[in-house]
């Protein structure tokens, strides 16, 4: 990891009456490096949403962020400044907590790091823009840096960029006119934002986010035109049917192709970013799986994995762990693990009861009944 360190984080302007904003710091308050131990506390404090990998090394040594997180209508923007993290989020945390945004986060100082799970990732010399999708695990690795971050929910995203969900964990470099556009606006919105009231805030949010949608797949090579308009409206069709239908286990190509009265190139034509439409339907079985070990305990592996349509246990077995790198039983364990559960548990504590309304009042009613446990109270 690096030597150098950030710069010390000076507060903004008190935002707008109206917005909801909160501001932590860890290990900055007097102007010097913080003593040992501090990462604890920025691990309470962003363990609502993602894990942090810590050694005995790590937590002794000094450590020091700062985070602004403005809470508007069901999208969330962060401005954060960090030391070095390794940052988790596993099929076991997504599958005890509400979370399923998409998240861009823009780095104008230091870069992303290093991303696992996907491959060809650049990492960027400087700068980058990172899209990641709380639904799937991610790992990072990530040296000092300055991140703004927009939280994305997932019908906005998958209105304006159906491909999202497959540009999971990508990368790409502020190297284009139109990524350096996005990244300058959205650092003048970062300034701005402290100043502006919910009306003004919400369609800037959403500005944004339309320009970081066109930059990154401008970049990504992922732009669309007319013709793609209709693709994009027909895979999100499919993939609704494929959601809809993943706990049943006959779901398959043919009864897609019957639903969407399309041709069997047309559709697979559709799933190509995803591996192909089988591989889709597999990653949803599988997600599926994972749910429903942790939300019923008590069923027999081998009743999930029939009940999904998979020919055996161990077909099942093996297919979960090239997905999730643990089995079906390790998820059980770390899902159920009393040490996981009181980490959740301060990390909701220190959140305030802003978040908590915010969460209850933006999630679907299919994630409320999910993910109940992340209502319980501390």
């Amino acid at each position: 990891m690096t030597a150098y360190r950030l710069a010390q984080p000076q507060p903004p302007p008190e935002p707008a009456a109206g917005i909801s904003h909160t501001r932590f710091e860890a290990g900055t308050a007097t102007g010097t490096r913080s003593s040992a131990g501090q990462i604890l506390a920025w691990r309470d404090r962003v363990g609502h949403v993602i894990d942090l990998d810590l050694t005995k090394e790590q937590v002794a040594r000094p450590f020091a962020a700062a985070i602004d997180r403005y809470l508007v209508e069901d999208m969330v923007f962060t401005d954060c400044r960090c030391d070095g993290v390794n940052l988790n989020r596993t099929v076991a945390r997504i599958s005890t907590d509400a979370m399923r945004h998409y998240v861009f986060q823009v780095f104008i100082g230091g870069n992303a790091g290093l991303v696992e799970g996907r491959r060809r990732n650049p990492t960027p010399r400087h700068g980058g823009i990172l899209l990641t999708d709380l639904g799937q695990p991610a790992r990072m690795v990530r040296d000092p840096s300055h991140a703004l971050s927009f939280f994305v929910p997932r019908p906005l995203m998958d209105a304006i960029f159906p491909d999202a969900e497959s540009a999971h964990g990508s990368i790409v470099e502020t190297n284009t006119p139109m990524t350096m556009l996005a990244v300058e606006h959205v650092t003048v919105l970062a300034g701005e934002l402290p100043h502006m009231t919910p009306e003004q805030a919400a369609p800037a949010l959403r500005e944004a986010i339309h320009l970081l949608v066109a930059a990154f797949r401008q970049a990504a090579r992922l732009e669309g035109d007319a013709r793609s308009a209709t693709r994009n409206a027909m895979l999100a069709r499919a993939r609704r049917l494929i959601d809809h239908s993943a706990h049943q286990p006959d779901i398959s190509p043919t009864g897609l192709l019957a639903a969407m009265n399309i041709s069997r190139p047309s559709l697979y034509r559709l799933f190509e970013h995803e591996g192909g439409v089988h591989a889709y339907i597999r990653k949803r079985k599988l997600r599926a799986a994972a749910s429903e070990l942790v939300r019923f305990p008590n069923l027999p592996v081998i009743e999930i994995a029939y009940g999904l349509g998979f020919s055996s246990a161990s077909d099942f077995t093996r297919a979960f762990r090239r997905a999730y790198g643990m089995s079906p039983s390790d998820l059980r364990i770390e899902a159920a693990s009393p040490r996981r559960e009181a980490l959740m548990r301060a990390a909701l504590k220190v959140q305030g009861q802003d978040y908590e309304r915010w969460l209850r009042r933006h999630l679907t009613s299919h994630e409320r009944s999910a993910n109940d446990s992340a209502y319980r109270g501390p």
